[in-house]
C-alpha cells in the first residue's frame, strides 16, 4: 500500500515529471517574458509592465499576472489612492528562477547566434 498522495505524484496511478507544473506554467502565454521584464527591471506598474511586453494584450497580461501570483511568483502591491496605484513585483519564490533562467538565456543567445552563422554560411554557398 502506497503513503503518497496524489499530489506527490501529479496524477493517479502514476508519476509524473516533478517539473511539470512549473514548465507547464513557465510556458504559458508571455510568462517567461514578464518574469525576465520585473527581474531585470524591479517592480512595476501595469502600464509600465504592458509597455515592456511588447504586444501583449491588457487582458492577456492581467491573466498572466494572476496565474503567477497564484502560483506564488509575482506580488502584487495595491495602495488605495486616487487613481488606485497597484504595482508589481516578482515574491522570493519568483526570485528562485533567477539563475535557472539566467542560465537559459545565456544558451538561447548562444543558439541564437549560432543558428545565424549557420544561416549565413548557407546562403553564402
Amino acid at each position: 500500500m502506497s503513503s503518497s498522495s496524489p499530489s506527490e505524484h501529479g496524477k493517479e496511478g502514476g508519476a509524473s515529471c516533478p517539473m511539470d507544473f512549473i514548465l507547464r506554467m513557465l510556458m504559458g502565454p508571455w510568462t517567461t517574458y514578464i518574469v525576465y521584464n520585473l527581474r531585470t527591471f524591479g517592480p512595476q506598474r501595469f502600464g509600465e509592465l504592458k509597455r515592456r511586453v511588447s504586444g501583449i494584450s491588457a487582458k492577456m497580461l492581467t491573466e498572466r499576472l494572476r496565474t503567477l501570483e497564484g502560483a506564488g511568483l509575482v506580488r502584487r502591491d495595491y495602495e488605495p489612492t486616487i487613481p488606485p496605484k497597484v504595482t508589481y513585483s516578482l515574491t522570493r519564490r519568483g526570485h528562485e528562477l533567477d539563475e535557472v533562467l539566467g542560465k537559459l538565456a545565456e544558451v538561447a543567445i548562444r543558439w541564437q547566434a549560432e543558428d545565424a552563422a549557420a544561416r549565413t554560411l548557407k546562403a553564402a554557398e
